[in-house]
């Protein structure tokens, strides 16, 4: 093959390298989806980074750095991921990527008796770096369109995938229709065991940063929690006071009525009429959670200034516990009235709660008005509060409680409308408190 075919057959294999490296990196690390801007900006940094390398003969091992740490800036300027956790995956992926070459380059030479496959500087060379690289390159436009999770089963693929090229390696040092030498097989070996431990060292670390993640939550949460139900007992307290001293109330109006006062009967009303207001305005459900929390927000929202509409349509007996009821509805609607109360026009406050029954779904809607949408890093939604104590993690512990119910908390927002969306399911509810 003539240099100048050779020089852009490796070119475009470093874009594949390059584009699905930083969309792994990017999945992996739940950053953003990779967009057109940081394509072509690996794109174009890949190709450089390989035409220095083939002009100037730059070594394979000094061109896979320069590659890597060109993957990594892009995916931490570009996704917004970790650096370290970044460089981690960065390296270890180049490191498959020529492990595998090695495999497809020698197996190929094994099966035609020819060593001309582990040269890339001949055609046989490039045939062996595309039957990879053409997979890689297909495989990167699926994994960019993705939408789902799977990591459990990412995990299992790829330690199949590390274990079998152990295998290979020790085959391939046993066979003898091709001769390679001793010390590149030991390398390979090496390679692949330390790319097998690369694979669990990661695993165990995403376990962790997981467990600790839900460890905060729960802290979280419970703080969350017990501030909402030291409100609730305060409620109930003021209303038994009312209800226990109501015949009271009512003995003291009937003396002021017999002598004839009706202006300080008038003034003693007034005073009893503010709760008895409250009460009036109150939404039953038939869940005493969903009561409290929708009219003690609907107070706070009245007070801000915000109005609150709410159509409320909640099923009996759905096995949700009311912790996690609290968790979701108390955060969204927390978050909701946060961020209305935060526009400069009153008239344009508004907050609307919608719960309703679909089939065996239960969806929690929650709307409202927005100043200036919501600040997004790494995917997501970041507090813009100096005092990040305890901001940022309703919508986490909203979803860490909706997975409980085989459920999942969507966002959306335009410039002047944010919207959360909690779908819980009935089905496992035996699960759940099996668990519990």
């Amino acid at each position: 093959m003539t240099e100048k075919m050779i020089f852009v057959s490796h070119t475009a294999a470093a874009g594949v390298r390059a584009v699905l490296g930083l969309i792994l990196i990017a999945r992996l690390l739940t950053g953003k989806r990779p967009g057109g801007k940081s394509i072509l900006t690996v794109l174009a940094g890949a190709a450089i980074t390989t035409g220095a390398a083939l002009a100037g003969g730059m070594p394979d091992r000094y061109r896979m750095g320069v590659e890597t740490v060109w993957i990594v800036f892009c995916a931490v300027r570009f996704q917004g991921t970790a650096a370290r956790m970044s460089l981690f995956l960065g390296i270890f992926f180049e490191i498959a990527v020529s492990f595998w070459q090695f495999l497809f380059a020698a197996w190929l030479g094994v099966l035609t008796r020819s060593a001309a496959f582990l040269d890339a500087g001949t055609g046989s060379g490039q045939i062996a770096l595309w039957i990879l690289h053409g997979p890689l390159a297909i495989f990167a436009l699926w994994l960019r369109g993705y939408r789902g999770t799977g990591d459990g089963k990412a995990f299992r693929t790829v330690s199949a995938g590390a274990a079998a090229g152990i295998f290979l390696v020790v085959t391939l040092s046993e066979q003898t229709r091709l001769m390679l030498p001793e010390d590149t097989l030991e390398m390979w070996m090496i390679q692949a065991v330390i790319l097998l431990m690369s694979v669990l060292v990661f695993r165990i670390s995403r376990q962790y940063q997981v467990e600790k993640e839900l460890a905060e939550i729960k802290t979280r949460q419970a703080e969350l929690l017990e501030r909402e139900y030291t409100t609730l007992n305060q409620a109930y307290g003021i209303n038994a006071r009312l209800f226990h001293d109501f015949h009271n109330h009512i003995g003291v109006l009937q003396q002021l009525l017999t002598h004839g006062k009706l202006q300080q009967a008038l003034q003693y009303l007034d005073g009893l009429q503010a709760p008895v207001r409250e009460m009036a305005q109150t939404c039953w459900t038939g869940d005493e959670t969903i009561d409290y929390l929708i009219n003690s927000k609907t107070l706070r929202a009245r007070q801000d200034g915000t109005d609150l509409q709410v159509q409320v349509e909640f099923p009996r007996n759905t096995g949700i516990r009311s912790v996690d009821l609290c968790a979701i509805l108390g955060n969204l609607l927390d978050n909701a009235l946060e961020a209305a109360g935060n526009v400069p026009e009153t008239e344009r406050r508004w907050v609307r709660l919608t719960i309703r029954r679909i089939n065996q779904m239960l969806v929690i809607k929650v709307e409202n008005s927005l100043a200036s949408p919501p600040v997004e890093k790494g995917g997501e939604l970041k507090t813009t509060k100096e005092d990040n104590g305890l901001h940022g993690w309703g919508l986490k512990s909203a979803r860490t409680a909706a997975e409980k119910y085989d459920g999942v908390v969507e966002t959306s927002c335009t410039q002047s409308v944010f919207r959360a969306v909690a779908t819980l399911s009935y089905q496992g509810m035996k699960e759940v408190y099996e668990n519990i």
